[in-house]
This record gives C-alpha cells, structure tokens and sequence, in this order.
C-alpha cells in the first residue's frame, strides 16, 4: 500500500523536490542569498513535509484499506466512513451501486422462481394428456402401430421427466428422504418402463442383485438409475448381447453397475462425459443427444454421496458404477 501511495502522490511529491531544489539552485547562483540559511530551510521543510506525509498516509489509506480487505459482496457495513470529499463519492456510488444490484437480483430471482414454477405446472399439465395418450395406445389392435406409437411417447415421457428434475435438482437437499431402498424392485421398474423400446431394438437385461437394500433416496435414486438404463438401451447395437445389471458388496460399501455392449465412449470424451452439455466429439452429429441425462445423474448423485464413475472402450461397451456411501455417511445426509 506505501508504495501504491507514492506512485498515487508521485506528482505532489515531484512538485515539492523541484520547489526545494529551485531554492538550492537560485541561492546556489545568487551569491546575494546565503547558502547555508536556505540549506536549513529546505532541511526543516523536507523534514516537516515527511511528517505530514506520514501523517497523510495513514489518514488517506484507512478508507482504501477497507476497500482492499472486505469480501466481495454487496454488504458495505464493514467500511467505515469516509473522510474527505472525493471517498464520499466512492462510498456513496459503491452504496447506490449495491444497493441497485441487490433490488436487480431479487427481481430475477423472483422472476427465475416464477419461471421454474410455470414450468413444473406445465410438464404437471403435460403429464395428463400423455397419461391419456398411453391408454389409448393400450387398446389398439395393429401392433406395428402400437409398438411406433409407445416408443415416441417413451420418448417424450423421459424428456418431460428429465426436465422435471433438473429444474428440481438446485433444490434437491430440501426433497431428499433416506431410508431403505430396494434395488431390486426399483431397477426392474425402470426397465419396465424400457420394455417397448427393449423389444424395438431386440436387447435384454441380465440382473443380478447380490445386495437388495441400500440406505438411499427412492425418487432420485431411481433418477439416477432411469439415466443409466437409457443411455445403455440407447447406445447398444440392435440385438446387442444383454445388458448386465448387477449389485455387490465391495469393502463394505454397496457397488451397482450398469454394463452395455454398445458402441463405447472414447478414451479422450472419457473426463468429459459429465459435463453439461457434452455429446461426444465422435458421434458429434447425433442430433438426438442433449449431453444432460449424465450430468443431472451425476449431480443427484454426488447430493446423495454416491460415486459415479464410468469405465469404457471403443467398441467393447460402458461400465457404469455407482458406489453408496455406508449407513452412518447417508443417515448424515440429511441430518437425521
């Protein structure tokens, strides 16, 4: 800070060396001025000049100091106040500016509020005509028609889901309830739920659940899952071998993975995989592809510490994990 106050005086501080040394000079070349008198005097001057500026110092930095040191937020209570006119200009434009900025920030988040509102009302509305939708499929008779008809509706039916829970997700820890969950009966749902599309493109499951029950949130827990069995039903060959599903004890804590035999991830999109927004830069032609599904899974999962984790080579399929955390993490959860 001394030195930033120098550089900021620098003028003042030229200003008053060249008075002194034009004293020197003129007594130096007038031999009518004695010397040694302006010598003093310049020496008194300067030494009452380094005082002041001391002085000045610590008067004129107090206020800059608290600028430099506070946080960076919109709350100005911590400077205290200003001392001369021109750091009452700053205090009360940075005062104005804040408060502006606060008045800004509460009317979007009102209107983002509103927003996230209007939208779950919407996909709640949707919900119902697709409810209809689905019973009017059931009961037709061409089952070429059928079958086309339920995997486009599957397909509207997990987006609608998708964007549910994503404009859920920032709120997730307020939703969460842990207890006992059957992964079984909630895996064998979702894939019930995959049936038409199953069939459509001939891929089986192959589950095998060593561990049934896990301390978890059945809503997203089940999220995570419908993610997982998607993007493997999605990414496989048609009549790929079946898709494995399976649960095991590892050092004590509870391992899920989900393994298809499809297509694979590059080793290159591999650390990108759950980035939001991300496809893949070999199929970068995909239209079909969002790059959400795994990001929102692994957000959801990492609120319910569960580790994520994918393994994958080109052509030989994708291996995803996930990995609870044990009783006493989860119960901590939501502070229970």
């Amino acid at each position: 800070m001394i030195r930033r106050y120098l550089v900021e005086r620098r003028s003042w501080l030229l200003f008053f060396l060249s008075v002194q040394a034009l004293l020197l000079l003129i007594a130096f070349l007038d031999h009518a001025i004695p010397f040694g008198p302006i010598l003093y005097i310049v020496f008194l001057s300067t030494t009452i000049f380094l005082m002041f500026l001391v002085f000045r110092y610590n008067k004129e930095t107090r206020f800059y100091k608290q600028l430099e040191e506070r946080d960076n937020n919109l709350d100005l209570t911590s400077i205290e106040g200003a001392d001369s006119p021109f750091e009452s200009i700053v205090e009360t434009s940075m005062t104005n500016l804040a408060e502006h900025l606060r008045q800004s920030a509460s009317r979007h988040q009102v209107a983002l509020e509103q927003e996230k509102d209007d939208l779950l009302a919407w996909i709640h509305e949707v919900k119902t005509p697709l409810t209809a939708m689905r019973l009017m499929m059931d009961r037709l008779e061409d089952e070429t028609m059928k079958t086309a008809l339920t995997y486009e509706w599957l397909r509207i039916h997990l987006l609608l889901d998708r964007q549910l829970h994503q404009k859920r997700l920032p709120f997730m820890e307020n939703d969460l309830y842990i207890e006992q969950v059957n992964l079984e009966s909630l895996t064998y749902a979702e894939i019930k739920t995959l049936k038409t599309w199953c069939i459509q493109k001939g891929i089986g499951f192959d589950a095998d659940f060593e561990v049934t029950e896990v301390l978890s949130d059945a809503k997203w827990l089940s999220f995570i899952l419908r993610q997982l069995v998607t993007n493997a039903v999605k990414y496989s060959d048609p009549n790929a071998a079946d898709i494995i599903v399976r649960s095991r004890c590892c050092k004590e804590r509870t391992v899920l993975e989900v393994i298809d035999h499809g297509r694979g991830i590059e080793p290159k999109d591999l650390p990108r995989i759950f980035d939001k927004g991300f496809t893949s830069t070999a199929w970068h032609q995909d239209s079909a592809a969002t790059g959400m599904g795994l990001y929102l899974a692994k957000r959801a999962a990492e609120a319910m510490l569960i580790h994520l984790a994918v393994k994958s080579e080109p052509g030989s399929g994708t291996t995803f994990t996930l990995t609870f955390p044990q009783p006493n993490e989860a119960v901590r959860i939501t502070g229970m």
